[in-house]
């Protein structure tokens, strides 16, 4: 990596993003101590907790989105806390609610008692299990990493990251997640089957001696600071413009629109994923060992930044056509 500074970049900048691919490297030998597999669901979610963003896991049961996130919060020495979405989840049960208390004197007072959203690395599992006004309590937490109870507004720590998961095939019981929530969300990913081989060792891992302990990566401290970092790499403006034309390409309203947009796609993607595009972009030159995002950068983040960001109507529905599908001819129509 070169050690020209960029005009958004100081030496002790460079010093931490020389480390990234190093600690990746780090991560990933842990990891695999009790993950078997699913590299690019531990890259994507390494570049998510790198950009300061939250992810959001799809996939069906048995798969490891859980045991990866506690893995996770393990080798990075992150305070863990999960929660399972049911339908009878009330919001106070993810924010916290005040109780009253009484002194030794007879005098009555509130006291706080905080929810499991006070933590750094929050495991919402099976999150489309709960109705909207539950979910909601999240969103002021992953947008501004504050709470409001009781007319009183408490931050939250640092770092704070969500990863939520949810279950694409069993729909009994479940709600959608509101768009403004959705939105919220770094990432989109989608967690495949293993591989023959892979399934061969997960079963031999899993069914014999139990796992070695893992050693801690890094600290909360030591992730801020390369979080700081990644935000000063370097966006060309060319890149900035790439990014701009391909989030306004899946407006159904915008001149660069394709047909298959014009046809299927009700709501395009919003600003936020222009933001979220730029982030990806860093987090991936970072580990790539760059100071400069890239417009490869850009092209390869695409899918999981806007897949969950695009609105489609029945017609999409009708001619079988995905999100990615869409994601995926806009990549080959609008050029960097």
């Amino acid at each position: 990596m070169s050690t020209a500074l960029t005009p958004e970049t100081d030496a002790a900048d460079v010093a931490v993003l020389r480390g990234v691919p190093a600690l990746y490297a780090r991560l990933k030998t842990e990891l695999a101590k009790r993950i078997v597999g699913q590299e690019t669901i531990l890259r994507e979610l390494f570049l998510g907790l790198i950009a300061q963003g939250h992810c959001l896991m799809i996939g069906v049961p048995g798969l490891a989105k859980t045991l990866i996130v506690k893995t996770l919060s393990e080798a990075i020495d992150l305070d863990f806390r999960r929660i399972q979405f049911t339908p009878d989840l009330m919001p106070s049960d993810i924010t916290g609610s005040e109780i009253i208390e009484e002194a030794d004197h007879g005098k009555r007072a509130f006291r706080f008692i905080p929810g499991p959203v006070f933590t750094q690395l929050l495991l919402a599992d099976e999150i489309n299990r709960a109705p909207a006004k539950t979910q909601a309590a999240l969103l002021e937490a992953m947008q501004e990493h504050r709470v409001t109870v009781a007319g009183q507004t408490r931050p939250l720590g640092s770092p704070f990251f969500v990863l939520a998961t949810q279950n694409p095939i069993e729909q009994e019981g479940t709600y959608p997640l509101p768009e403004a929530q959705v939105d919220r969300f770094l990432f989109c990913l989608h967690v495949g089957y293993p591989d023959a081989a892979d399934e061969v060792r997960i079963l031999q891992s899993t069914t014999g001696a139990p796992p070695p302990p893992l050693e801690k990566v890094c600290t909360a401290t030591d992730l801020l600071n390369v979080q700081r970092a990644v935000r000063r790499v370097h966006i060309p403006a060319s890149v900035a413009e790439y990014i701009v034309r391909l989030v306004q390409a899946t407006r159904p309203d915008s001149p660069s629109a394709t047909a298959a947009v014009k046809r299927c796609v009700q709501w395009g993607a919003g600003p936020r994923a222009s933001q979220s595009l730029a982030l990806a972009a860093k987090a991936a030159a970072a580990l790539a060992g760059r100071l400069n995002a890239a417009a490869e950068d850009v092209s390869a983040a695409a899918l999981i930044v806007m897949r969950h960001r695009l609105i489609l109507n029945y017609r999409a529905e009708a001619e079988g056509l995905t999100a990615d599908a869409i994601i995926n001819d806009l990549l080959k129509t609008i050029r960097p």
